[in-house]
């Protein structure tokens, strides 16, 4: 039985990334739901390395930090100066114990690479036995990039990159991905014979595949099936420009598996999102993180969801939810904001300007607009009216509100946390309720109406009201008027005596 082959990943992330004219190092810029970095290292992690060392330089810290997040088992491996890529990976190799098997090299913004496509690299150059292979493209517009130099046999010569290439090598159309496989043994001999003559003064690692080729090597070229998916980033132009690309792929991807998108050119979607048969997503919509839509769920227009599981039937429409979970049949919106630990349970509904914070509504609550709804928890089956505020923050520390099972809050009521409201309570409408309400009580806390009448008259004479006023008064009086001369004419009618019409 064959042993495993030893396999080593070194990812190249210590580039500045002037272009990008940021603060924060370019590997670590976000592309739908990962950094340019942390979708190179999914596309390395199927080949289930026995380790990935990850160059790091400029912003060494916070791309370390990031390594500890969301990949670490990858070791970082600081390469103080930048001295070129062929250095980058000198530098990873002599950081541990001696590597031996295959090395893989992958640049860290290249973000569109999928994992078969690296994974069919290596098997091409293992089962090839050579000693190195570079991944390479067809594209139309070649420049910047390294050139694929093959001889009249079609073999690989060199990878000339563009500023020291000739007129005739800049115009082959075949360039380098920046991706490479290694027998490691060769590839540190190789390494140590690098030189700086050429343009920049930097050892670069594709003069390796010279120095292999002139020893009388096995060096193989695998042309990538896409070219879109060795694209890199310098700036943000072209960091929108990966986006788009990523969106499609992405939204095709769900669209096949049997989710509609009525609009994919506005629907963008993170690769760590999932999605069930038959949900639909309307335009203009985001879905971001770890968020989840369930069969036949809709979700949309004009809506963003980060890290939220929507359950299966659920109608979540013009709303902007973070850290939520929407039930089976559920509906949400529109204009509605669900914080974090908002959850709203079976058939639930969350309607028109309503806020909920680390909040559970129960099977069949309904909070249908304009309310404020922080820690609490709501029965199931119980109504908030319209208005109803749960004052939830004493300014010093947050306070629970419990609404029991079909209970009834009126309009414009304040709930004063903490209280609770018992199983099929009512509480009246403009109350502020700072003591329990018993289960099935009626709470009224609202003081007696008192009208001050003329007041608009005296006080505010001369005004539109006053006008209005003065002008009702008028036409009451006349319709009063009126009134007694119909009753005098009506008893003036009859011949029968006034009593008999009281008694019939």
């Amino acid at each position: 039985m064959s042993q495993p082959r030893l396999r080593t990943v070194v990812v190249l992330a210590a580039g500045e990334g002037k272009r990008m004219k940021s603060a924060l190092p370019k590997v670590l810029h976000p592309l739908l739901g990962r950094t340019l970095l942390g979708h190179v290292l999914a596309a390395a992690a199927p080949l289930a390395p026995d380790r990935t060392l990850v160059v790091v330089g400029h912003g060494a810290a916070q791309v370390t930090a990031h390594l500890a997040e969301i990949a670490p088992d990858a070791i970082p491996v600081h390469q103080a100066e930048q001295l070129g890529t062929g250095h980058a990976v000198r530098t990873a190799l002599e950081s541990g114990p001696e590597v031996g098997g295959t090395v893989v090299v992958l640049n860290g913004d290249v973000p569109l690479l999928r994992a078969e496509t690296v994974a069919a690299l290596l098997t091409a150059h293992e089962a090839a036995g050579a000693a190195a292979t570079v991944l390479a493209a067809k594209v139309a517009d070649p420049t910047g990039l390294g050139r694929i130099v093959r001889g009249p046999d079609g073999r690989l010569e060199q990878i000339v990159e563009e500023r020291d290439a000739t007129p005739d090598q800049r115009a082959i159309q075949e360039i380098n991905a920046g991706i490479y496989a290694f027998d490691a043994t060769l590839l540190r001999n190789a390494l140590s014979k690098l030189s700086t003559d050429n343009d920049q003064g930097e050892e670069y690692l594709t003069d390796v595949f010279g120095l292999l080729v002139a020893a009388g090597e096995t060096v193989g070229v695998h042309v990538a099936p896409d070219a879109t998916e060795t694209l890199g980033c310098n700036d943000r132009v072209e960091l929108a420009a990966l986006r788009r690309l990523l969106r499609d792929r992405v939204n095709t991807e769900w669209m096949r598996s049997g989710v509609t998108l009525l609009d994919p050119e506005s629907t963008w979607i993170d690769v760590t999102v999932t999605l069930d048969r038959d949900a639909v997503v309307d335009q203009n919509t985001q879905l971001r993180g770890v968020t989840t839509v369930g069969a036949g769920a809709t979700v949309g227009p004009d809506t963003t969801l980060i890290d939220t599981t929507v359950g299966a039937g659920a109608t979540v429409l013009r709303t902007h939810a973070v850290g939520a979970t929407i039930g089976p049949e559920a509906s949400v919106g529109p204009y509605a904001y669900l914080r974090p630990e908002a959850t709203l349970r079976e058939k639930a509904k969350v309607g028109t300007f309503v806020e909920v914070k680390k909040s559970e509504i129960g099977e069949g609550a309904k909070v249908p607009h304009l309310s404020y709804v922080g820690d609490a928890t709501i029965g199931a089956r119980a109504n908030i009216g319209a208005a109803t505020i749960f004052v939830n923050y004493d300014g010093v520390a947050k306070h629970h509100t419990t609404v029991g099972e079909a209970a009834f809050i009126g309009c414009d009521t304040s709930l004063v946390a903490p209280v609770e409201v018992g199983a099929g309570a009512y509480v009246a409408a403009g109350s502020v309720v700072t003591t329990n309400v018993p289960p099935g009580a009626l709470g009224v806390t609202r003081a007696p109406q008192r009208n001050v009448e003329g007041w608009v008259l005296r006080r505010r004479a001369g005004t539109r009201s006053a006008a209005a006023a003065e002008r009702a008064a008028q036409e009451a009086a006349s319709a009063s008027e009126g009134e007694g001369i119909h009753e005098a004419s009506d008893a003036g009618g009859t011949d029968r005596p006034a009593g008999d019409t009281a008694t019939e």
